[in-house]
């Protein structure tokens, strides 16, 4: 549906789609910022909605996604295009039947080196900052890794290299200690400033090793059990994503990544602001 507007942040039109019966989904990849506002207003509109991650800015807009599209009776879905990956899906059936014995510890790091400097992602009032993009990356890592949920950031930190694009504490770098349930740690760092892309898990039985981790393609592992290698042609992940997600209304299935999941996220996301701000451990609270 495009808006017949030149300012691409002009959407007084965007309710009229609850009258275009060709609709059935809406997938919101605006900014952050707008994410609850056009979730609301496509769930009210009646259709069904895709919402890029970070799904929101607080856990509480999270919960208002979920309530409307709830109260409407509409599906959501979280863009995380890796939840439908062969890959990723192979990683977390290793780990979900023990496979490999009992998780040890968990790294993770997602990371590119963004050369843009007047994007949102360079703005804070819009969602802007590493750890709401590319963070949420390594912190999906470290719960799927896990298969669990984390109990507290034990420590976190924020650093930039270029102060003057990264300003008032917003992060151009942001790294992480989690504790999960049986003493399980995970450290995770994310960054606009370095290329990393790597998930290591170890088990009691050997070390799991995803690098490229998080890529569009040539994703790649290895463990004790052998390669994880599956030679696909996809042109973009998102399509086998959308696939999946269109299926799952059409056959009125959960969503392999609903609401839910992505409001898992931004409660750790939060949680480690909590802790650089207080210098302390901060518990995930359910």
């Amino acid at each position: 549906f495009r808006i017949p507007d030149k300012n691409i942040y002009n959407y007084s039109n965007f309710d009229q789609i609850a009258n275009n019966d060709a609709i059935d989904v809406i997938y919101i990849v605006l900014p952050p910022s707008m994410h609850m506002e056009y979730v609301v207003r496509a769930a009210k509109a009646g259709k069904h909605v895709w919402c890029e991650k970070p799904m929101a800015m607080t856990v509480r807009e999270c919960q208002t996604m979920i309530d409307a599209c709830r109260d409407n009776k509409r599906s959501l879905a979280i863009g995380y295009r890796l939840q439908h990956e062969p890959h990723t899906k192979e990683f977390r059936r290793i780990v979900q039947n023990g496979l490999l014995g009992k998780i040890k510890s968990i790294t993770c790091g997602a990371g590119y080196r963004e050369s843009r400097t007047d994007h949102w992602k360079q703005k804070k009032e819009m969602g802007g900052g590493v750890l709401g993009d590319m963070g949420v990356y390594a912190i999906q890592g470290a719960r799927l890794a896990a298969n669990m949920e984390p109990l507290s950031v034990v420590s976190a930190k924020f650093s930039t290299n270029r102060p003057d694009v990264y300003r008032n504490g917003l992060p151009e770098i942001a790294e992480a200690r989690l504790s999960f349930p049986g003493g399980v740690i995970a450290d995770i760092k994310t960054s606009f400033a370095e290329n990393i892309n790597s998930l290591d898990i170890n088990f009691e039985k050997g070390e799991l090793k995803m690098s490229p981790y998080q890529a569009y393609a040539g994703l790649h592992g290895s463990s004790p059990l052998g390669e994880i290698h599956y030679p696909y042609e996809v042109p973009w992940q998102q399509a086998n994503q959308m696939d999946d997600d269109a299926r799952s209304i059409m056959d009125k299935r959960k969503m392999a990544a609903p609401g839910e999941e992505g409001l898992k996220d931004i409660r750790v996301l939060e949680a480690i602001y909590a802790s650089v701000e207080q210098q302390k451990e901060i518990k995930v609270l359910p």
